[in-house]
């Protein structure tokens, strides 16, 4: 069989068994079997789908996903959410929709202690959308705020993104994705800010100070612990003193402690906590192994080069082919969460990168930062219903809100497209690079 034909057959059964409502794990080795039948005995691919899927989450590296999990829901239960709002009204509370500006900022860090998009829209929407509630925002404005800005946590580290994609993408170093993070994560919530304080203006709210009935030393000192956390791992991560893995571990341990000083956890609620973060690292750890599978099959077939080749004979322009590839991307990012995204398409679009002069650090940025939008869009944006289910809007009226975010950030990810240095500029400044 051709490789146009191989490619149509892989891609054609797996859309169809989505679409019939297939978990998308079957879904990718159903299809990875039906393609590798058209060349292989059943014999060969039923020991090389095996040894493929077992040979995915044989990795050291990959257990700081479970982990990171595991101190993300300590975190969403351990009333750090509470303390991080308080502490970015310090920042906020004397610019224009103030509320909305904290919302902003609280997922910005606690998307960057938890390293996940839906845990900080739940948390940080649940704590600060009654007071948004009390002071007459519009409830779409704020869910919109809230959903937008809740991404920012993929890409400002600790985050189990960058590392899924180092693993794929052939062992790139962890501590040098960790550090690419930060600029363009921050101006995604700097971008965020920016449309709200457009709208606040426009509709003349006024700067809300929360009444948390404690002085701004005091607030400070609270949030001191949670922040640590990021100097703590992320320090540790880059010197050297203990691995991506290794740092995960000390983030739970760590997250645990502080969680037990609030008192907010008890054993009861960290049973919970354990079998949910059980339950989600189940199916993330499958969906890798799944896509090893998908990821022989497509190599064998040879359609990465294919793809690849077809998407360079369109154009020779460096800037086209990187437009067409964010275009691509981001229609992905709609349909396919952002680990079996990255598991699939990073193998096909990888060498297109590498062949335009793009680092493997800049193009997982950019590839993650696609599909931080994805996360916010339907029709599988699951931020997007998280942050509509916590504030009790439709995604109908919050669509319409949606969008100027939406604009920005394009433009922020054209940024980080074109611009290198916005990802690469601190890992060269730190020598990493």
């Amino acid at each position: 069989m051709s490789i146009g034909l191989t490619t149509v057959l892989l891609f054609l059964v797996f859309g169809v068994l989505l679409f019939l409502g297939l978990p998308i794990s079957v879904s990718i080795i159903v299809s990875s079997i039906v393609t590798a039948m058209s060349t292989l005995s059943w014999d060969q691919i039923t020991f090389i789908t095996m040894q493929k899927m077992n040979s995915g989450v044989e990795s050291f590296s990959l257990l700081a996903v479970p982990l990171f999990i595991l101190a993300g829901n300590i975190m969403n239960n351990g009333g750090i959410a509470r303390r991080l709002i308080n502490f970015a009204q310090l920042f906020v509370g004397r610019i224009p929709g103030s509320l909305a500006q904290a919302n902003i900022l609280g997922n910005m860090f606690f998307g960057a202690l938890a390293g996940s998009s839906v845990a900080a829209a739940s948390a940080m929407g649940g704590c600060i959308g009654p007071m948004e509630k009390e002071e007459g925002y519009d409830p779409s404005f704020a869910a919109a705020a809230n959903i937008a800005s809740a991404p920012t946590g993929l890409l400002i580290p600790p985050t189990s993104a960058l590392i899924v994609y180092s693993t794929v993408a052939g062992g790139v170093s962890i501590s040098t994705l960790f550090m690419a993070g930060y600029v363009p994560g921050i101006l995604m919530g700097l971008g965020c800010m920016l449309v709200a304080l457009i709208y606040a203006l426009r509709h003349g709210m006024k700067p809300v100070r929360l009444n948390i009935g404690k002085s701004s030393l005091q607030v400070l000192l609270e949030a001191i612990p949670s922040l640590l956390l990021i100097v703590v791992v992320i320090g540790g991560i880059v010197s050297g003193i203990f691995t991506a893995t290794e740092g995960a571990g000390v983030c739970v341990l760590y997250c645990l402690i502080l969680s037990i000083c609030y008192r907010n956890i008890t054993w009861r609620s960290f049973l919970g906590i354990l079998l949910e973060s059980a339950k989600v690292s189940g199916i993330i750890l499958f969906l890798i192994s799944a896509s090893s599978a998908m990821s022989f099959v497509m190599a064998y077939a040879g359609i990465p080069g294919a793809i690849s080749q077809a998407l360079l004979s369109i154009s020779d322009n460096t800037y086209v082919l990187f437009l067409l590839m964010n275009m691509i991307l981001l229609v992905i990012g709609m349909f396919m969460d952002i680990t079996p995204a990255i598991l699939i398409f990073t193998p096909i679009f990888l060498p297109i990168a590498h062949s335009l002069g793009m680092s493997d650090i800049q193009f997982g940025i950019m590839l993650i930062f696609n599909m931080c939008l994805g996360n916010i869009t339907p029709p599988v944006g699951s931020v997007l219903f998280v942050g509509c289910g916590v504030a009790h809007v439709s995604i109908e009226s919050v669509s319409a809100k949606l969008v100027p975010y939406f604009a920005v950030l394009i433009f922020i990810l054209l940024l980080v497209t074109y611009i290198p240095e916005l990802s690469l500029g601190v890992p060269r400044m730190m020598g990493l690079i």
